[in-house]
């Protein structure tokens, strides 16, 4: 972060004094105003719901570009790194900031994969839930849990505890994941074997059981990476900052990523994925593909309700970025799984040519974003809607702890306390009880 020679001037029109403000530039992207001595010259606050326009922090991480379509992961463009990288080796980017050598790449790999068991008594803790509760709803129990399982690494001022933290979180979210879909249909947990890779080990654990050999599928299993590396991290977006909140207060790594979990589960954040493949099943359901032109009209009126899930970003006002390369992958898994003529898919397909040629669509940027894909990727291979967001937190933990490490280290660092403006009734006495 660096100053810059000009300073922001606050002025006011009754009269009061001018307020200079300093400016900071950061390596690339927008200027921020410091305003951080704004209360104390002036006696007010900023006013931001949402804090869209405010940075909460300074971040080495992930760079966005909404406007050209750009996602950076330590400088790295995500075409890049989804094409001549793994999983692992983004988690390795993200954690250290620089991508591993080969020996590096060896023992972290070697590192990861052999960590990926949870302790026994999670079958026990988990068994305490429905059969029927939504995965989210378990695998925020189960993170925030590993905290009373691995007491041993939850100082997070403690470097050494959050390194270890940091290695059991990414290691053991595929098995929680698995165990809570294999709870969920009453199948054996399968135990990982350290001969196969992150995303190939996390298939077997959902999709094998003790009857027979499983065998990964190098296609699903690519697939598979891919979407992990493309929800690796995202900037700060509403879980991410829900866990540098969190993390602010000191509680202990697997609380924190827990609350991220919790953030992510919602409808308009992890949850879009799913709320996608719903849409699409609901228009199956109403007639299919020859529906479709009829649900985009509904679509272009605004008094129908009717809203057209997995396509635009709140960030991307472009394409977005990661989208073209969940393109790519869906046309792989269709192709190697014979699913290009079903009918959900192409369904999926006609939706997707009308945004891309219809004006309305066009013209408001409205293109298919990396939700509407990874879901028909996920669904082809055979994960349940239910446990889209599941996958998504399971990719995100590394983000999420990648953030939270560079927030405890910021010696700038202070406990989270947004402030607010009060609307409420101003100070007053009460009344007896017969004068209410």
């Amino acid at each position: 972060m660096k100053l810059v020679d000009n300073k922001a001037i606050l002025s006011f029109s009754n009269g009061a004094p001018s307020v200079e403000l300093p400016i900071y530039a950061g390596s690339i992207g927008p200027d921020v105003i410091d305003i951080r001595k704004l209360y104390a010259q002036t006696g007010m606050f900023t006013y931001d719901p949402g804090f869209l326009s405010t940075a909460s922090c300074q971040s080495a991480i992930t760079y966005i570009d909404g406007d050209k379509g750009e996602l950076l992961y330590r400088g790295y463009p995500i075409e890049q790194l989804a094409t001549s990288c793994d999983y692992l080796d983004v988690c390795y980017l993200l954690l250290k900031g620089e991508l591993p050598n080969e020996r590096q790449r060896n023992d972290f790999h070697k590192l990861v994969i052999n960590h990926t068991m949870v302790n026994e008594q999670m079958q026990f803790f988990l068994r305490g839930f429905r059969r029927d509760a939504h995965p989210m709803a378990v695998l925020t129990g189960l993170v925030g849990g590993m905290s009373a399982f691995y007491h041993d690494s939850t100082d997070i001022n403690n470097p050494e505890h959050r390194e270890i933290a940091a290695i059991r979180l990414i290691a053991k979210m595929p098995t929680l994941v698995a165990m809570a879909y294999k709870y969920k249909i009453g199948q054996p947990y399968m135990y990982p074997q350290n001969h196969l890779s992150y995303a190939g080990n996390f298939l077997r654990m959902m999709f094998g059981t003790p009857c027979e050999e499983y065998k990964v599928n190098p296609v699903l299993e690519r697939a598979l990476d891919r979407i992990f590396i493309l929800h690796a991290d995202h900037e700060q977006n509403a879980s991410t900052s829900t866990v540098r909140l969190c993390g602010s207060s000191g509680t202990n790594p697997f609380a924190a990523i827990a609350a991220g979990v919790a953030c992510l589960w919602g409808p308009s954040h992890g949850g879009a994925n799913e709320a996608c493949l719903n849409m699409l099943e609901e228009i199956q359901a109403s007639g299919g593909v020859a529906k479709v032109g009829e649900f985009m009209e509904k679509v272009k009126d605004k008094s129908s309700g009717v809203k057209l899930m997995g396509f635009g970003h709140r960030v991307y006002k472009n394409y977005d970025p990661r989208a073209k390369l969940m393109q790519e992958t869906c046309n792989e898994v269709l192709t190697e799984l014979g699913l290009e003529n079903d009918p959900l898919f192409a369904l999926a397909k006609k939706l997707e040519q009308i945004a891309l040629e219809d004006d309305y669509f066009v013209q408001r940027k409205l293109y298919p974003n990396v939700d509407f894909y990874s879901g028909i990727v996920q669904r082809a291979i055979g994960i349940p809607v239910n446990l889209f967001t599941g996958i998504f937190a399971l990719a995100r933990t590394v983000g999420w702890i990648a953030q939270l490490n560079e927030m405890i280290s910021d010696p700038e660092y202070k406990i989270g306390r947004p402030r607010q403006l009060f609307t409420g009734s101003p100070r007053r006495d009460v009344p007896p009880l017969d004068k209410r």
